[in-house]
């Protein structure tokens, strides 16, 4: 982990209310694995006092990019940064995604909105290619389809609305698809809690290991606040988990989606 005053090299829209940022981080991009996230503080935003998490979309020689959806004043603060201005960054922090077991784990990979930025570097480093599962409210939700492509991914894309691909939700091909052949494939999501609830329990369902990044307010990014703990079975029950520091990727199997009684 690496406190770094950071270059901005790059700052511009990328679609809609959606922004690419790339930053000079040579430390943190050394260090940098799949499903680990950045901790920006955000300049000129009275109301931004603490960072903001942002995951590791890729990562290319010195400089780690981020994608971003505007969303509140922070967001807004943010996107009005411009190209070499500074930013405190704090990174890479978190508990990332394993790399899928070549010749032995097929990676399925199932991105809702701009959940697809935390897959693109895992998508880069696995040893073995697969399938996305890309979903979206409308077209405009739809991210980053070409560059998996670019990676010899096969991608599947479905809207809530039709607007793109199929009409309906990510976790219906993704259920076709484990029909036709659960065995050797292993399951990889970010998204919406309710999208990853539904893929773990395809998980379960049709007996395939997944991985989930869950998305939770992470105020310090380094486990002192506690205001991002998930519930998680243990080898005694449960307990109480954070999401910056044992996440934000959790084995599906172990994440307690609704708090025991």
């Amino acid at each position: 982990m690496v406190d770094e005053l950071v270059e901005v090299t790059e700052n511009r829209l990328w679609a809609g209310l959606y922004y690419l940022l790339e930053l000079r981080a040579p430390a943190i991009a050394a260090e940098a694995q799949p499903g680990q996230f950045v901790h920006i503080r955000v300049p000129g935003c009275a109301d931004a006092l603490l960072r903001r998490p942002f995951s590791i979309y890729r990562v290319q020689g010195e400089t780690v990019s981020v994608l971003y959806k505007v969303v509140g004043k922070g967001t807004a603060a943010l996107a009005r940064v411009r190209a070499g201005e500074r930013l405190e960054v704090l990174g890479p922090l978190g508990h990332g995604f394993s790399l899928p077991r070549a010749g032995e784990e097929e990676p399925l990979l199932v991105a809702g909105g701009y959940g697809v930025a935390a897959l693109y570097l895992l998508a880069e480093r696995s040893p073995c290619r697969g399938i996305l599962f890309e979903g979206g409210r409308t077209r405009g939700d739809v991210l980053c389809e070409e560059e998996f492509r670019a990676l010899g991914w096969e991608v599947r894309v479905t809207t809530e609305d039709g607007s793109h691909g199929w009409r309906g939700l990510v976790t219906e091909p993704l259920r076709e698809e484990l029909a036709r052949r659960a065995r050797g494939r292993k399951l990889y999501a970010c998204g919406p809690t309710g999208m990853l609830r539904a893929v773990a329990r395809l998980a379960e369902e049709f007996g395939v290991a997944a991985e989930v990044s869950l998305d939770e307010p992470m105020c310090c990014g380094v486990g002192v606040c506690l205001t991002c703990v998930v519930p998680v079975r243990t080898a005694e029950g449960w307990e109480y988990q954070r999401a910056c520091t044992e996440g934000p990727v959790f084995d599906a199997r172990r994440v307690l989606w609704e708090v025991p009684a």
